[in-house]
């Protein structure tokens, strides 16, 4: 298993993964954090959702809330199910690494998706959200808490994941023009993910 292997498995086991996919919303705290973070104007929040997935709970609670969500994904399994999840969203099958929409979004949510990435391939993401980044937009993404690689396992199916060292990651931020506001490694509140908001500070 590798991380070009990532996409693939995807497409194969999607279905099942959305089935099995926890939708109680621990997430809820740190996407609050985000919404709150992102900057105001007179229209509704524009979100790029990176890695959608299902749309299941997340797409879904950022519609709700009013946003004009974008949801990206390169396997097309998971662009179908956001698609009917998310009817209202806009919908991309494409790969995060990349992508070039011309377009800024108020915020940026990479959440379980970043971290299938190779390590070099999380390090040109930056540049990525920073072309996507309104003034002053909220960047939120999950990474590992340590620098390494990790094979874990999603519907019964092998899965890489990958983390630089948490300096690393701040350096690149800063090195786009975010600053960290908060740094959370192994969230206990929120299944111990390791969780990092950040906004543009062009």
């Amino acid at each position: 298993m590798k991380a070009d292997d990532v996409i693939a498995t995807y497409e194969r086991i999607g279905e099942i993964w959305a089935q099995q996919r926890r939708v109680d919303l621990i997430e809820k705290a740190w996407l609050d954090r985000m919404l709150s973070t992102a900057p105001r104007s007179d229209g509704k929040l524009r979100v790029l959702d990176l890695g959608c997935g299902s749309g299941r709970p997340i797409g879904s609670y950022l519609a709700d809330r009013g946003t004009r969500v974008t949801g990206v994904d390169a396997a097309h399994t998971m662009t179908a199910l956001y698609a009917k999840n998310v009817p209202q969203a806009r919908t991309i099958a494409a790969d995060m690494r990349g992508l070039a929409l011309d377009q800024q979004f108020d915020a940026i949510l990479a959440w379980d998706s970043f971290f299938h990435l190779g390590a070099d391939d999380q390090r040109q993401m930056f540049a990525t959200f920073a072309a996507h980044a309104a003034p002053h937009a909220a960047l939120l993404f999950t990474s590992g808490h340590m620098a390494g690689e990790a094979i874990g396992q999603v519907a019964d199916a092998p899965i890489y994941h990958a983390s630089l060292d948490p300096e690393a990651y701040r350096a690149l931020l800063k090195d786009a023009g975010f600053s960290v506001l908060r740094y959370t490694p192994e969230d206990p509140a929120c299944g111990h993910h390791t969780v990092w908001l950040a906004q543009f500070r062009p």
